[in-house]
């Protein structure tokens, strides 16, 4: 068996994976795009299913890391590579118990930023505090500021259950978020993740300019692996798990389309998703698993379905049904 190539599990990182050679599927076409024809953007997307490596990406960019980029797509698009001020809040990395858990990670980060940009509101409330950020960022060095939010509904999921929590946790990111409105005087791009869309009348009713992607045509292959880019990327890992296999490559591939495509984030289009966490630990420990399932389980809708009567077997039913009398739905 051959050496194999660096498979980027885990890593999140667009930095360390460009640095450290892992291999990459480049979408950077994409991200060209997105920066350079709108400014409020939200994305959902499942867990694992590389919503944080996208950020990074944008992070990337909008640093003008031009070295990061050379040999991708985005590399034919971009002339200028200019640098913008850079606010990162990732919500994924704390358990969120109470609302104070809450306030001090959006306290951690306004802190770090405060340390660049100034203190003189460190005494206000998170979202004034924020707000003065974004302002200063942009005076100070004289290119309008970008945001980049991973995992906005990380603590609302946490709290799904309790609903004098949830309601707290309402709050305080309606304020917070609320900012991104009334501050686009001074910012160049924003660009939120998460699992979940929240009704617009909770955490995003201050924020209705947000322009929703997340089953847009144009977007819908952002975040996953197409078939096209599965093969071209990963050639020598499917032909060395094919022999591993004692599999025909098409089989192989056919294997794999089985069990990781299936993903569709449009209603009109055919291209189905491979899922990267999935792909990646097929490749590295060489046996078809269910690797998502493993660790990618939204376990929100786990405790929803836990606290309510719903039969299940209506569900898988009713998916049955559908699949025997939709001719739009492929069959396999």
């Amino acid at each position: 068996m051959g050496q194999m190539r660096k498979l980027p599990i885990g890593i999140q990182t667009f930095e360390e994976i460009r640095k450290e050679d892992y291999l990459y599927v480049d979408k950077t076409d994409m991200v060209y795009q997105i920066a350079n024809i709108g400014k409020p953007y939200f994305l959902s997307r499942p867990r694992r299913f590389g919503k944080s490596l996208l950020i990074s990406t944008f992070e990337a960019y909008f640093q003008g890391r031009k070295d990061l980029f050379r040999g991708l797509a985005i590399e034919k698009l971009e002339t200028k590579w200019e640098e913008c001020p850079v606010l990162h809040l990732d919500l994924n990395a704390r358990k969120y118990e109470t609302a104070a858990d809450l306030v001090a990670m959006l306290n951690q980060y306004l802190e770090k930023w405060e340390q660049k940009y100034g203190t003189e509101k460190q005494d206000r409330s998170p979202e004034e505090r924020f707000a003065y950020v974004i302002e200063q960022a942009c005076i100070q060095t004289g290119k309008q500021t970008v945001v980049l939010v991973d995992e906005y509904d990380k603590p609302l999921l946490q709290a799904i259950l309790n609903e004098s929590l949830l309601d707290e946790y309402r709050r305080i990111l309606k304020a917070f978020y609320g900012v991104l409105k009334s501050s686009d005087r001074y910012l160049r791009f924003v660009f939120l993740t998460g699992v979940t869309k929240f009704a617009q009348v909770s955490v995003f009713s201050d924020l209705n300019q947000l322009n929703d992607i997340s089953m847009d045509y144009a977007y819908n292959t952002l975040c996953g692996i197409t078939k096209t880019e599965l093969i071209e990327t990963f050639t020598p890992e499917i032909e060395t798990l094919a022999k591993h296999l004692e599999l025909p490559l098409e089989a192989l591939v056919s294997r794999l389309e089985q069990q990781y495509d299936g993903y569709h984030f449009c209603e009109d289009t055919s291209v189905g998703l491979f899922n990267p966490f999935s792909v990646l630990n097929v490749f590295q420990k060489m046996k078809l698993g269910n690797f998502w399932f493993q660790t990618g389980t939204p376990i929100y809708l786990v405790d929803l379905l836990k606290q309510s009567d719903y039969d299940l077997r209506l569900l898988v039913n009713g998916v049955e049904q559908r699949l025997l009398h939709s001719p739009n739905i492929v069959r396999r």
